[in-house]
Formats: structure tokens, C-alpha cells, sequence
């Protein structure tokens, strides 16, 4: 278990900040940016540290109804900050500062044509959260003793890849990438191990 408090929030800066991203390419990209939030925040029952996931609305144009970390698509001028506390903001009703923000984990590029940078936040006070319905049709908090269990995630093969699928066990769901990815690499982090996500594949369902 992770208290929610003080300390367990300067222990997740710190091995954030001791977490050594994959440097930017030299070569423009052609894939959109794009950001997500990994919302630290105080568990259902009470004491525990959790992150915020959300159910997309089933009326979205793109993955309705899929598990999703709260984030989207970089405005024209905007840092993967910027649109990360823009995002959690638009979705949840949760408006937090650049202080908030404890670190940032690998891009990971989507076979849809995003470059995804995944935002690591610290929400202190979340008892406010207000889901956006055109964007949300539920949000979640996951305790962080969920995904560091040994059987929070597996991986499987496609024959449409060499790459393996990673798979998040949710309750009853299956998450997959690049969702189970950036939270598998965050559940890497957390332990210490600088676990690499970029080369983890998603379902063919995703490739869209």
C-alpha cells in the first residue's frame, strides 16, 4: 500500500525524475502529439494512492466506450504538458498547475499516427471531479498495489505482428495498448526499472 500523502508524493517525483526517457528523434515526425495523464490521486476506500481511468463515452467518434488514461490530441503551440492539464481539465473538471506535474514516461507512438507523452501528476485534492459527459461515460480510481500485482498484466502474440500484445487485467476487462502499455511502464518506474514500452504492440482493433 501507498498512503496518500506527502511522502509517497516526493518518493514518485523522485523516481521519476531518476527515470531516463527515450531522447526525442533528430528527425521531424510525422505522427501527431498527444498527451496523457497518469492522475495521482486518493483511492475509493480511502488512504491508498490511485490514478484516474477513464470509460470514453459511447457516442465518441473514435474507441467509444474504451478504457482510456484522461488526455488527447496537442493543440497548435502546445507542450504534451500544456495539453495534458488542459485535458484533465476538459474531461474531469480537475484544474491543476504546472507544479502539479512530477514527471513524464517514454512517447509512445500509435499505430492510429499519434506520438503519445504520457504526464505523471500529483492531484491532491480530486474530491471535486466532475466527468464531462460528451467525453466520458465513467472515470475510475485504480489503486497502485492494482497494477504492481504480478498478474496485473500479460502478453500474448497476434499473427498480424512480431511484436507482443500487452494486456492490463481490469476486473473483468482486458486494457490494451497504448493504455496497458503507459501504465505497465509507470508500474516500471515505480519499482525502479527502466522498462522500455515503445516496441509493446496494440490489438489490430486499435491500429485505427
Amino acid at each position: 500500500m501507498r498512503a496518500f500523502d506527502d511522502a509517497t508524493r516526493r518518493n514518485i517525483a523522485e523516481v521519476c525524475a531518476a527515470f531516463a526517457r527515450l531522447p526525442d528523434t533528430a528527425e521531424p515526425s510525422a505522427l501527431k502529439r498527444a498527451a496523457v495523464v497518469l492522475a495521482l490521486t486518493e483511492s475509493d476506500d480511502g488512504g491508498d494512492t490511485a490514478f484516474l481511468l477513464t470509460r470514453r463515452a459511447s457516442h465518441l467518434r473514435a474507441h467509444r466506450g474504451q478504457w482510456a488514461l484522461p488526455g488527447g490530441r496537442c493543440d497548435a503551440g502546445e507542450t504534451p504538458v500544456e495539453a495534458a492539464l488542459r485535458e484533465l481539465d476538459e474531461e474531469l473538471a480537475l484544474a491543476l498547475s504546472a507544479d502539479a506535474v512530477l514527471g513524464l514516461l517514454d512517447d509512445y507512438p500509435t499505430r492510429s499516427g499519434y506520438l503519445i507523452t504520457p504526464v505523471v501528476v500529483w492531484a491532491a485534492d480530486s474530491a471535486a471531479i466532475r466527468p464531462n459527459p460528451d467525453e466520458v461515460a465513467s472515470v475510475h480510481r485504480i489503486a497502485l498495489a492494482t497494477i504492481e500485482r504480478d498478474d496485473a498484466f500479460d502478453f500474448t502474440e497476434i499473427p498480424e505482428s512480431s511484436r507482443r500484445v500487452i494486456r492490463f487485467h481490469h476486473q473483468m476487462s482486458l486494457i490494451h495498448a497504448p493504455t496497458a502499455a503507459l501504465i505497465y511502464q509507470f508500474r516500471e518506474v515505480l519499482a525502479g526499472r527502466h522498462t522500455r514500452v515503445t516496441d509493446l504492440e496494440q490489438p489490430v482493433f486499435a491500429w485505427t
